[in-house]
């Protein structure tokens, strides 16, 4: 820590109009690294090198958010999947049904009440993770 105090002391720092001061990135990234390795909380050493909190949290923000994107392998969205139904009209079916579910494969399913509409979807998934298309 002493040595970013001292390196701060002789350094030329440039601001803008608002008296905002301008930070390289190399230096930007050089007081994250000794942040991560210092074991005070981002307020403190903040205040210590004297940098905005706020100015602070952002680059620590970004930099873990980098971090994290280039650890994840980029997976695909899922496609979107229609599924096509078609209401018939009352009285057309004996059975009365309110929703008849057709699938390619030939299967049905017939639902009558509205509380079937889970075992609908679970049947439709577990049927999707043992032969997908």
């Amino acid at each position: 820590m002493t040595s970013l105090i001292k390196a701060e002391a002789t350094t030329i720092i440039k601001a803008d109009r608002l008296g905002r001061r301008q930070t390289s990135a190399v230096r930007r990234e050089k007081l994250l690294d000794e942040f991560e390795h210092s074991g005070l909380s981002g307020a403190q050493f903040a205040k210590l090198t004297g940098v905005r909190y706020s100015t602070f949290a952002g680059w620590a923000q970004r930099r873990r958010k980098q971090r994290d994107a280039s650890r994840k392998p980029t997976v695909k969205a899922d496609p979107v999947r229609w599924l096509e139904a078609q209401l018939e009209p009352k009285g057309l079916r004996a059975s009365g049904a309110g929703l008849v579910l057709a699938l390619p494969g030939g299967a049905r399913a017939e639902m009558t009440q509205a509380g079937q509409a889970g075992l609908i979807v679970a049947l439709l998934r577990a049927l999707e993770q043992a032969a997908p298309c």
